[in-house]
């Protein structure tokens, strides 16, 4: 016990102040820039979503809260953060045109009109700066993605998750982060090492897949109405496959990924020509434009576009977590297929559930971590 106690020392002793005050600061946009300035933003700075800043008073934030920033001599409120925007918030704005031409039009709508489009926008947390990385562990277990880290906190509490704060500035602390941090102390939590993710009750079982022959924007309304953040992509079976619905992954062949992860580097000049092709050949066409330019896949046939294709990032039910981590962090990705020795869907494991085993390990092991 005394073992587990150290262990679990290496995840309370560092608070996530300690993980964000090297990183830069918030990156942000106005409540009036338009979707496509959102989509150069994402673009530019290589990230999957931004907060969206607003005038204080004239918004309830996303979720009820009310995160601001006030000036650091004077303290007077600046501005509000009303919600995050990411890459497949706008990709499920463009899904919902109607004509093709309909798509500029929604480009330069003010990108505050699509704040909640995925489930990830319609909440907004701040984390209090002294609050341990085992005390955070728990809410992004429970699928909070990312959170805001005051630089200043003026609130009374210590340590949480709160829909309220005040603070001259705001880094962002994510799952990512909190994966990383996971990963380098492996050696001193070797249970990672020695554990593969079935012992730990790391995999997700059920996984919903688009068949390969889907098109971009039906999978993204599936998406929207089944409130998933990503989707397999599987191997269709020709009449067996509704071309409108997701299906079933489990015992079928994995081929792809469709995740706000996958869309990273897509302009909207992209989303605009190719969002109507079946999936891979969207991602193809994307990978061809990104490295040699809009003209070069414009002209490629199904031969250069085939060797564009991303392999999907995957793991056995035996695989220790570390390594699953560590596939995750390499390739830049959220979650981790199961697949068996034939690349057959098994499950999943998501950054969500790595953050929980471990957290599960300590409040199993030694149930007074949660009050110490």
């Amino acid at each position: 016990m005394a073992q587990v106690g150290e262990k679990v020392g290496v995840l309370r002793g560092t608070t996530v102040q300690q993980i964000v005050e090297h990183k830069h600061r918030l990156v942000e946009i106005p409540y009036m820039a338009t979707v496509n300035d959102a989509l150069t933003t994402l673009l530019a700075k290589n990230i999957l979503a931004v907060p969206v800043a607003a005038p204080p008073g004239q918004w309830i934030g996303a979720g009820g809260s009310m995160i601001l920033e006030s000036d650091k001599v004077t303290g007077v409120v600046r501005k509000q953060y009303i919600g995050m925007v990411s890459v497949l918030d706008i990709l499920i704005h463009i899904a919902e045109a109607e004509k093709e031409e309909d798509v500029d039009s929604r480009l330069k709508a003010p990108v505050s009109s699509i704040i909640g489009h995925s489930m990830e926008g319609l909440s907004l947390w701040s984390i209090s700066p002294q609050t341990s990385v085992f005390e955070a562990m728990e809410p992004m277990s429970k699928g909070i993605h990312r959170a805001l880290i005051p630089v200043e906190s003026k609130m009374d509490h210590t340590i949480g998750v709160e829909l309220m704060e005040a603070s001259p500035g705001y880094h962002i602390f994510t799952q990512t982060d909190m994966v990383e941090f996971l990963y380098m102390h492996s050696k001193e939590l070797d249970f990672m090492t020695n554990l593969s993710v079935l012992e730990l009750g790391a995999v997700h079982p059920e996984v919903y897949a688009a068949p390969s022959c889907m098109k971009v924007m039906d999978v993204v309304k599936c998406m929207r109405k089944t409130s998933l953040q990503a989707v397999a992509i599987v191997e269709s079976t020709g009449d067996l496959d509704n071309e409108l619905a997701l299906v079933r992954g489990n015992g079928r062949k994995l081929v792809g990924t469709f995740s706000a992860s996958d869309l990273l580097g897509c302009t909207s000049e992209m989303l605009r020509a190719w969002a109507t092709l079946p999936i891979l050949s969207f991602f193809s066409k994307a990978g061809i434009a990104q490295r040699f330019g809009m003209g070069a896949a414009v002209n490629a046939g199904p031969f250069e576009c085939r060797g564009f294709q991303k392999s999907p990032v995957t793991c056995h039910l035996q695989t220790p977590l570390a390594e699953v981590m560590s596939k995750a962090l390499t390739s830049h990705v959220h979650r981790v297929w199961v697949v068996d020795n034939d690349g057959n869907l098994n499950g999943v494991v998501s950054f969500s559930d790595m953050i929980r085993v471990v957290h599960d390990f300590f409040s199993k092991h030694n149930p007074q971590a949660d009050y110490q």
